[in-house]
């Protein structure tokens, strides 16, 4: 078999080549390495605050029960009566005795505003009234210490109801009830005059 030495000089350049590269019938086995998966990483400064979100309203919440209110006591002396009518060291059934000068007419007093006089607690309706009676007592307070204005005129002393008053004089008279109040309002002028007469005598009976 005759071989030019063209078809040879081909043939040994071929296997050179191949040589070179590497030859093979199958398809080349490429391995693709996958990217490891990086970490995240979080800036601290982009991170979402760890604190919750405050609240609608930031102020502590209010207590649930309200302080009571402060009870305003004041006294002085002088001038005091004899005894006064008083229960449980309250005078006159808790009525307010400027009241009746200011308001025309009956009103309770308040345990928030109180004076110490005569050995009894008077009650208010406010601090304006305890004011003006702590400021002159003796222009407020009841005749004869508060008790039954007929009852002192007969000589004795009782209980009163502070819905049944009068002012003669500018002064403050109480009575048992309505139906002795009509009866010492027969002879207005001489009750007074008798019951002055028997007070303070009938305040130690």
């Amino acid at each position: 078999m005759y071989l030019s030495p063209k078809f040879l000089s081909t043939l040994a350049a071929t296997l050179g080549l191949c040589l070179m590269v590497g030859c093979s019938s199958s398809s080349p086995n490429i391995s693709v390495e996958e990217p490891t998966p990086k970490t995240a990483v979080v800036d601290v400064e982009d991170a979402p605050s760890a604190e919750a979100s405050p609240s609608a309203s930031e102020t502590p919440p209010a207590t649930a029960e309200a302080s009571p209110a402060a009870t305003e006591v004041s006294s002085s002396g002088g001038n005091e009566p004899a005894a006064v009518f008083a229960e449980n060291s309250i005078a006159i059934r808790g009525a307010d005795p400027v009241a009746y000068f200011t308001e025309g007419g009956y009103v309770a007093g308040s345990s928030n505003y109180t004076h110490e006089w005569g050995g009894a607690v008077w009650q208010f309706a406010s601090a304006e009234n305890r004011d003006l009676f702590a400021s002159n007592p003796t222009q407020y307070a009841p005749q004869y210490g508060g008790f039954c204005a007929w009852a002192v005129s007969e000589g004795y002393t009782a209980p009163i109801d502070p819905t049944a008053w009068k002012i003669v004089d500018g002064k403050l008279y109480l009575n048992f009830d309505a139906r002795i109040q009509r009866r010492w309002e027969r002879d207005i002028p001489g009750n007074i005059a008798r019951a002055d007469q028997n007070w303070p005598r009938v305040a130690s009976n």
